[in-house]
């Protein structure tokens, strides 16, 4: 965040099978958590059966990023949507289990498991 890069989050968007793949690059701080909540709420509108969020291009996220996957769950739940983390970087596996959202999320080590229903 030093180099004025604040919204330089990428968020790539994929059908994968059953499931839509939400693939953000860069870091997911307080400007950047705008731009991804954005996408992942286009995708849960779409209700598909399965959401898999793929945090392997994410090196950092703070609080309002953790808020903006919380938000998603809620929805993902609400319309009984399918929603997976996975590949998550060690730095941010670190603040999900501080946090015990690893006892919330459903978080699987790959894209591959990701995305067995």
């Amino acid at each position: 965040m030093a180099d004025g890069m604040d919204a330089s989050l990428a968020v790539a968007v994929e059908p994968v099978g059953n499931a839509m793949v939400v693939r953000p690059a860069g870091d997911v701080d307080l400007n950047a958590s705008p731009v991804l909540r954005e996408q992942i709420q286009r995708v849960l509108a779409k209700r598909p059966r399965r959401v898999v969020i793929d945090l392997a291009g994410v090196p950092y996220m703070d609080s309002s990023g953790v808020a903006t996957l919380v938000e998603a769950m809620q929805i993902a739940r609400r319309d009984k949507v399918a929603l997976v983390l996975c590949a998550l970087q060690e730095r941010v596996q670190a603040i999900f289990e501080i946090a015990r959202l690893d006892t919330v999320f459903k978080i699987e080590a790959t894209l591959e498991t990701a995305l067995v229903e």
